[in-house]
């Protein structure tokens, strides 16, 4: 994860410094935002206190549901496929922290720094939607059919606006390496100013508007929650969960959210780093020691926001029709991706 330290560790000690960085990297956001987010701003957003009881400020309320979760009975349903059924969650939990390797905290703050780190991720955050069909079929239960069905229709459809609003940044950056593609944003300059790097949230804002719509999607959440419609489908594919399977679940979609923002901070606002010219650095090479301390607080600050924009939206606005949720992916999201690309590709060329 960190070169300086590879001479002094060997490869064993390395790797598990890697997994504990994951399995920190994942949850410790996850947590954050369910209490920040889920437990507190939708409260105030509905002028209530939410929890309050467990620690100051109901801080240690995460941890009393998490032991909840953890006592209740794990149910398989009597005409459920139990071993497809038990390894559902285990795929959309695991493609959680697949898919953190390859985000850099820092100048030597990553885990791995693939060449083609891009089409790792889009690839990767792709694999979840198999953990939900399975989930969905598994179950013997016609609502957890209709929700996995419904999944994957959804996710199928906004898979490719998301892969499409990501190739204007590939074009600009000219990688799809992740580091390098930070190292861009904070080394290029907007109409010969350098002082604030060139953020592609500025450059590429319809890209990153498109990636964060299609995140929300990818997510199932509101207002594209069609496959856990409580009104409809109970629960969807989630419904015959119980217990430490149904937290997996509940894990996997908050630990998603925080790491596609870790990702959209990467591509669009810059990663760990900041422009470049405020300190006289000129590439990779030149980045300070304490860039690797700083960057992964940076990075957790950029992925909050980010956050905080996808948990607005959903505790806002109403859910879409499943005609209106396939209509908007193919008729307005991919032509628009497409649109940016074509523009992005004449003025790489002509500038």
């Amino acid at each position: 994860m960190i070169s300086s330290l590879a001479v002094e560790i060997p490869y064993w000690g390395q790797s598990l410094l890697r997994v504990l960085g994951g399995i920190v990297a994942v949850l410790l956001p996850a947590g954050g935002i369910v209490y920040l987010f889920l437990f507190k701003m939708m409260s105030f957003m509905q002028s209530r206190l939410g929890p309050m009881e467990a620690g100051p400020f109901g801080s240690m309320r995460l941890l009393a549901e998490v032991g909840k979760w953890l006592q209740k009975e794990d149910i398989i349903p009597e005409n459920a496929d139990a071993k497809i059924f038990k390894i559902a969650p285990v795929i959309v939990l695991l493609s959680t922290f697949l898919l953190i390797v390859v985000v850099p905290f820092g100048p030597d703050a990553w885990f791995t720094n693939f060449q083609a780190g891009v089409f790792y991720a889009l690839a990767i955050g792709s694999v979840s939607v198999i953990g939900i069909l399975v989930a969905g079929w598994s179950s013997a239960n016609k609502y957890s059919l209709l929700g996995g069905l419904r999944a994957g229709g959804q996710l199928i459809a906004y898979e490719l606006p998301m892969v499409l609003a990501v190739v204007g940044v590939v074009i600009q950056a000219g990688s799809m390496n992740l580091q390098q593609i930070v190292v861009a944003q904070n080394t290029q300059e907007i109409f010969g100013i350098d002082w604030i790097g060139n953020p592609y949230v500025i450059t590429q804002f319809v890209g990153f508007v498109v990636f964060m719509i299609a995140v929300q999607a990818e997510l199932t959440q509101p207002p594209f929650d069609m496959p856990i419609a409580e009104s409809e489908l109970v629960s969807g594919y989630m419904t015959e969960y119980s217990g430490f399977r149904f937290l997996m679940f509940f894990i996997g979609e908050f630990a998603t959210a925080g790491v596609f923002a870790f990702i959209a901070s990467v591509l669009f606002l810059g990663g760990w780093g900041v422009p470049f010219s405020w300190f006289g650095w000129s590439g990779i090479d030149d980045v300070a020691d304490w860039m690797n301390v700083a960057g992964p607080i940076i990075m957790l600050t950029k992925m909050m926001l980010l956050v905080g924009i996808i948990m607005w939206v959903r505790f806002t606005y109403p859910r879409f029709r499943e005609d209106q949720l396939q209509r908007f992916a193919w008729k307005v999201l991919i032509p628009v991706s497409l649109a940016n690309i074509v523009i992005t590709s004449i003025l790489k060329v002509a500038v």
